[in-house]
């Protein structure tokens, strides 16, 4: 034993700890499991002392966002300073207008970094272009062709997410939703909490609070539900999403000329599952990781691909984004307090938002606007066709085609999100719409046979009742110690097994 820990390359310890842009540390690289295992014995160990537990996992948070982010960490702290200097000046202060200067300010701060550093450049372009087709006169000359050299701006991961949760939090703290807290290691424990700070679930202040004093305690029960979800996790991330992602999906939209109408049909059907896999893997291991250090995340997706109709979807599909931007902007904006024209004109705006917090590009503004027209049809909808007090009747064939419309209208807009450009979109529509050569099905099957197998197992998971997934967990949870490790074991060979040279960054670490 001796000779092999004096054979192991020391040396390299200290590279495995510095952050490498090109492969920033995620939940499903095997670097993050030998760290957490590390991590919890000595969690076990402070269970009792809450101060020390605190600091321990702020010192984890705060390296596990370095190995995401790099120097970008000492943002975050900026940002959690900020807020929590703020949210305690606030709470001295009785006057309402000075209140809310303070939640002003909060919001400036936030946005102004959260605009920097992802919408500095898709702004300076559309001022650029502005200019130029109005020819408006720069000293004696008329601008007619000016061009924006966008700066090379660094996105720090997950900066949309906790910049939502701490103004969240200002906004709570002034509707005297939550008490601000008086320590900053607290506060700080709460916005870097590691399992959801990179990609969500955007934790509310109300729910996590009351839980960082608490003496973590984790029932049998709660082990191997935490343990079911990071198997879940690991299998819908880390094989189906990848796995379709890089050997089929990325290829048809790099090039969807080249591929036939039934190849860019397909590549849709497999975008849209491999985004689910993806984001909800990713939420099902940081909701699991939680479980096992004592902490309870709200559930972020509820099958979503099952909606009947557009509303539904956005009940079941991100959850804590589509909360926070009903409490913190639909209701604010006046909900469905002003009429039933403002109405849609709220859930349009709202929406339109959404889509610019997923991306500053037009595609993603228009992937919103999509989705909030469509929210404000099923509204007016459901006044036309529905008596006041008295919901119609809905039959299953009714049902089954509400769920048809609405997963292929959710997959046209998925389009919008993945095409690097509108171009591309137009050229995918295109070759469903023109060169569709369904002849070519064999050959496509035989081809693409280990994808389609995935893209099948997907699917019919997700489609699953949900009493089969109970059962599922429930046998999970009773199973023996042993049985629970051998599954994680074959699941993690399985990984290594599907996974390619370089482990894929979640498709939300851009948002």
């Amino acid at each position: 034993m001796m000779d092999y820990i004096n054979s192991l390359d020391w040396s390299k310890i200290p590279d495995l700890l510095r952050y490498h842009m090109e492969s920033p540390m995620i939940f499903s690289s095997g670097l993050f499991f030998v760290l957490f295992l590390g991590f919890l014995p000595l969690y076990g160990l402070l269970r009792k002392t809450t101060t020390l537990r605190i600091i321990y996992v702020v010192l984890f948070s705060l390296f596990f966002y370095y190995k995401s982010s790099g120097i970008y960490v000492l943002l975050l702290l900026f940002a959690t300073t900020s807020d929590f200097l703020i949210a305690h000046r606030m709470s001295k202060v009785t006057d309402q207008n000075m209140r809310k200067r303070w939640v002003a300010l909060s919001i400036l701060i936030n946005l102004g970094i959260l605009s920097y550093f992802k919408y500095f450049n898709f702004l300076a372009d559309l001022i650029t272009q502005g200019i130029s087709s109005l020819g408006i006169a720069v000293g004696n000359e008329t601008v007619s062709s000016l061009q924006w050299e966008a700066w090379d701006i660094f996105l720090p991961v997950g900066i949309s997410f906790y910049t939502f949760q701490t103004m969240s939090y200002i906004i709570d703290v002034y509707r005297g939703d939550v008490k601000p807290l008086k320590r900053w290691i607290d506060y700080t424990f709460y916005v870097s909490f590691f399992p959801q700070l990179v990609a969500g679930p955007i934790v509310r202040a109300k729910d996590f609070i009351p839980q960082i004093h608490r003496r973590p305690m984790v029932s049998r029960g709660e082990f191997g539900r935490g343990l079911f979800l990071i198997i879940l996790g690991l299998l819908k991330k880390a094989i189906i999403s990848d796995y379709i992602s890089l050997n089929f999906v990325d290829r048809v939209f790099d090039a969807p000329t080249l591929y036939s109408g039934v190849e860019n049909l397909m590549a849709v059907y497999g975008y849209a599952l491999q985004i689910y896999c993806d984001f909800s893997g990713y939420s099902d291991m940081a909701i699991g990781i939680a479980l096992f250090l004592g902490f309870h995340f709200n559930k972020n997706f509820d099958v979503p691909y099952t909606s009947t109709n557009i509303t539904e979807f956005w009940r079941r599909w991100h959850i804590s984004l589509s909360t926070w931007l009903k409490d913190y902007l639909y209701i604010p904006l006046g909900g469905n307090r002003k009429g039933k024209v403002r109405t849609y004109i709220n859930l349009i705006i709202t929406m339109l938002l959404g889509g610019l917090w997923h991306g500053a590009d037009l595609r993603f503004i228009l992937w919103g606007g999509m989705h909030g027209l469509a929210l404000a049809l099923h509204k007016i909808w459901g006044t036309l066709f529905h008596r006041k007090g008295k919901v119609q009747k809905r039959y299953i064939a009714g049902k089954l085609l509400g769920g048809i419309i609405t997963f292929h209208f959710v997959c046209f807009a998925w389009i919008f999100f993945r095409a690097d450009s509108i171009a591309i979109v137009e050229e995918v529509v295109n070759q469903i719409i023109y060169q569709f050569h369904p002849e070519i099905m064999w050959d496509f099957v035989v081809g693409y046979r280990w994808v389609l197998l995935l893209m099948l197992i997907g699917y019919t998971l997700h489609y699953l009742p949900k009493t089969w997934r109970r059962a599922s967990e429930r046998w999970l949870v009773r199973a023996p110690f042993v049985v629970q490790m051998l599954l994680l074991v074959v699941l993690i060979f399985l990984v290594f097994q599907f996974k390619s040279a370089d482990v894929q960054p979640f498709i939300y670490f851009q948002f």
